[in-house]
């Protein structure tokens, strides 16, 4: 049975991003996967991105790919990230060319900047040292100088600048979302994640978004972190371009000293808790 949704690939559709994707996204887009797990819900096809001539089949008739596949573990292990960050996504970008897949979404990373933590205040915020940081500090943007703390962040900016050269040199429009900590609990479990962090529904807003962005945006970096008090990367472009409105607040999540979570409730001037 056709239908007249745009039809969306997912790599890594088996992931939590991808999961979170299709699950929530349905109702607007067709979406099939291309995962190396099984994922029966939705039409899939099993195969590793490095892979170019096994993946290929799976973008025909495709509108549009959002690019979540990943090597998830050794944040340094360059084999690791060379073959399924780099060739994969080399692979992603070349077989959605041949078949005239008009937009993709690449899932990039925070860690594309990490490395300013080393300096002040960024490493005090990253640390939960709030009493050290005079405000207001300087939001970084998503024209500041690329600077990563992994081999997984380095090849991560090689994946937007080749995306940059696809969308340049064969007329592909490639955005970039430079995601926050997406956690399976939703909500952050460590005080180092407080400034990073990215509600789940926040970013499928964010990949709804760049999927239903105008075909003249061509290229563009979009920086997903949610409305974090502490946060110290710049959402402001994303607001203007694509009017993406971040509702959480890792503020509203708080560890006790026993390491058990209560969500914060703000109620006029009073702060109760809530196990």
């Amino acid at each position: 049975m056709s239908s007249d949704k745009p039809r969306v690939l997912i790599t890594g559709a088996s992931g939590l991003i991808g999961g979170l994707t299709w699950r929530n996204l349905g109702h607007k887009y067709e979406f099939s996967g291309l995962n190396r797990r099984a994922v029966p819900e939705i039409p899939n096809t099993q195969g590793d991105i490095s892979d170019f001539d096994t993946i290929l089949p799976a973008f025909e008739g495709i509108d549009m790919v959002v690019h979540m596949a990943n090597y998830t573990g050794d944040a340094d292990s360059w084999d690791m990230h060379l073959n399924m960050g780099i060739i994969g996504t080399r692979n992603v970008y070349e077989a959605a060319r041949l078949n005239g897949v008009k937009r993709v979404v690449l899932g990039s990373t925070g860690d594309t900047t990490t490395g300013y933590e080393m300096d002040y205040p960024y490493g005090e915020l990253a640390a939960g040292e709030y009493d050290k940081v005079n405000e207001p500090w300087r939001m970084l943007t998503h024209t500041d100088p690329t600077r990563p703390k992994s081999v997984y962040g380095a090849c991560k900016i090689f994946c937007e600048a080749l995306g940059h050269w696809y969308s340049d040199r064969y007329d592909m429009s490639v955005l970039c979302i430079r995601l926050g900590a997406v956690l399976a609990e939703n909500r952050p479990t460590l005080r180092r994640q407080y400034p990073g962090w990215l509600d789940q529904q926040d970013c499928v807003d964010m990949i709804d978004r760049c999927l239903a962005a105008p075909e003249s945006l061509k290229f563009d970096t979009f920086n997903a972190i949610s409305d974090n008090k502490y946060r110290w990367r710049d959402i402001g472009h994303a607001k203007e371009v694509l009017g993406w409105e971040p509702r959480g607040h890792a503020e509203d999540y708080d560890l006790d000293d026993q390491g058990g979570w209560h969500q914060v409730i703000k109620n006029d001037q009073n702060l109760r808790r809530e196990t």
